[in-house]
């Protein structure tokens, strides 16, 4: 068994994901990388992990349960523990309610709901004594923008399953969080939108810019630190004060 912790960290390919891959790695502990879609990229994030932490690639897709559960297999026959899940995976694709299609509905669903709840499950029942585990909401929800519906919808569901997962995992002494980041300066945030509208969200956060994927990686690893045993339950709003 691995003397370093281990963490699963979905959609880790790029973004959030990456940089708490990284952040992680540095922090010595071992990282599966989570990936659907890019190889490529994944194989990106696992070749410039900084260490001591090592790392692994592994292909799956979160909404499906079966595939979960295998990756949470592979990790233990690599390390013989997982201590660590990052829930990040998630997908946005924005439009107003009344324009928004089935597919689009049941997409978001499946991975920013379903892919969260499959972790949840697989975590609670894999996870070592004093494990953690950290979902990702947005910061959208308290706020509720036109065109982020369904996205807030699914955002707010698993803010809801935190706080009941916290008080059922209390007597494994494994903690449950959740971030919801403010604007981040990520692809997923950054694609299609106009550089008056980035000024716009901007003039909302009093610090004056957009979130770096480090800032959020950063409270990932004092969420999974052992400074943050006390911390249970609880949505961390990371937005440098957006109103």
């Amino acid at each position: 068994m691995s003397e370093n912790k281990v963490a699963i960290v979905t959609g880790a390919s790029k973004g959030i994901g990456r940089a708490i891959a990284q952040r992680l790695s540095r922090d010595g502990i071992n990282v599966v990388i989570n990936y659907a879609h890019n190889e490529g990229e994944a194989e990106e994030t696992l070749k410039n992990l900084p260490g001591p932490g090592e790392g692994l690639i592994y292909k799956a897709d979160v909404s499906d349960p079966a595939q979960m559960a295998a990756m949470f297999d592979t990790a233990e026959e690599k390390w013989g523990k997982v201590d660590i899940l990052i829930n990040n995976a998630g997908i946005m694709a924005l439009s107003p309610l009344a324009d928004t299609s089935d597919d689009a509905f049941d997409k978001h669903i499946a991975v920013n709901l379903k892919g969260v709840f499959n972790g949840m499950r697989e975590a609670a029942n894999r996870l070592t004594k004093g494990g953690r585990i950290i979902s990702f909401s947005s910061s959208v929800v308290g706020v509720y923008m036109p065109a982020y519906g369904v996205y807030a919808a699914t955002k707010a569901a698993v803010e809801a399953m935190t706080y009941v997962l916290a008080k059922e995992l209390g007597d494994k002494d494994i903690t449950v969080n959740t971030i919801a980041p403010g604007p981040t300066a990520t692809d997923l945030f950054l694609d299609g939108k106009s550089d008056e509208l980035i000024n716009q969200i901007k003039s909302r956060i009093p610090l004056g810019r957009l979130g770096e994927t480090e800032d959020i990686a950063d409270v990932t690893s004092f969420l999974v630190s052992d400074d943050a045993r006390w911390v249970n339950g609880q949505i961390l709003r990371v937005n440098g004060g957006m109103v």
